[in-house]
């Protein structure tokens, strides 16, 4: 088990989510970066449907009541094993009665706790994933709780070779295809979508990025009707700025959207900082 004593901003638990639920309202959640969740799992020895604590910006701080395995990865925190620096993106033991902290990373949003056998959370609609948007889930981690260790191992840890690192990226490039709306908006618009530096906003968060620029304007005013959303849609409110939906959009929406962006592509912008450059490029036909 696994006592929480500080959490820093945020700091949940997350699984691969809540798929098969999207048509009855239900969001898909899961990590904001699922690379790097998926990469601490590896890490470890986890097999792939381990839940992970997602931390956002450090300043967790967690007590190991019993002898456990665990790693680090995603934004690069500095990691202290009682007050020790120990490695970050490798698996480390700890004794029982041993303190994990992590510190603010210089760059990157979401740092990614696995411990070997997953937090055993209570799951809710099959997954302990927690959804911020509905309430869905177990609620965010608190100081004082304790988290069960479970039994989902996949095999023996991954080697710390396998680490795939952030960069501190300030200016991204996301790939894009035309979205259900694309042609309810004007040439113009059309163009300054993939020609446009835009700024990513500090009202960014695990629902969705929000960018500032030029106004993106529709041939005519019109309404539509709520519809289905996907992960990496752009929506475009009446206000004209474009909004990207990530891990835990809604399932719905009712802005038309521009176009959709390659959800390989979607981590980079999850881990990007506010003030950071975002640039779009039309996905080119069959190409992945």
């Amino acid at each position: 088990m696994i006592r929480v004593l500080t959490t820093g901003p945020l700091a949940t638990t997350q699984d691969l989510g809540r798929w098969g639920w999207g048509h009855l309202g239900v969001p898909r959640s899961g990590p904001a970066d699922a690379p790097s969740h998926h990469l601490a799992n590896r890490l470890v020895g986890n097999a792939v449907d381990a839940a992970t604590m997602e931390v956002l910006r450090g300043g967790l701080t967690v007590e190991f009541l019993e002898p456990a395995l665990f790693a680090i990865a995603g934004a690069p925190v500095g990691v202290r094993l009682d007050g020790v620096p120990v490695a970050f993106g490798a698996s480390v033991w700890a004794r029982a009665g041993a303190v994990l902290s992590l510190a603010v990373p210089p760059f990157g949003l979401w740092s990614y706790l696995a411990v070997r056998g997953g937090l055993d959370v209570e799951p809710q609609l099959g997954s302990r994933s927690v959804d911020t948007l509905s309430g869905i889930g177990p609620p965010p981690l608190t100081p004082g709780q304790v988290v069960p260790i479970g039994g989902l191992v996949a095999g023996p840890p991954a080697a710390a070779d396998a680490l795939i690192g952030l960069c501190d990226r300030r200016d991204v490039e996301l790939r894009v295809s035309p979205g259900p709306r694309h042609e309810w908006f004007t040439r113009q618009a059309q163009e300054l979508l993939v020609s446009t530096a835009w700024t990513l906003s500090a009202d960014t968060n695990r629902i969705a990025a929000r960018l500032t620029g030029p106004e993106l304007v529709l041939v005519e005013p019109r309404q539509l009707p709520t519809e289905g959303l996907q992960i990496g849609s752009i929506q475009v409110p009446p206000s004209g700025q474009p909004i990207v939906h990530l891990a835990n959009h809604p399932p719905t929406g009712g802005y038309p959207v521009i176009a959709v962006v390659d959800e390989s592509d979607l981590p980079v912008l999850a881990q990007s900082l506010p003030g950071t450059v975002v640039r779009f490029v039309r996905r080119a036909p069959g190409r992945a």
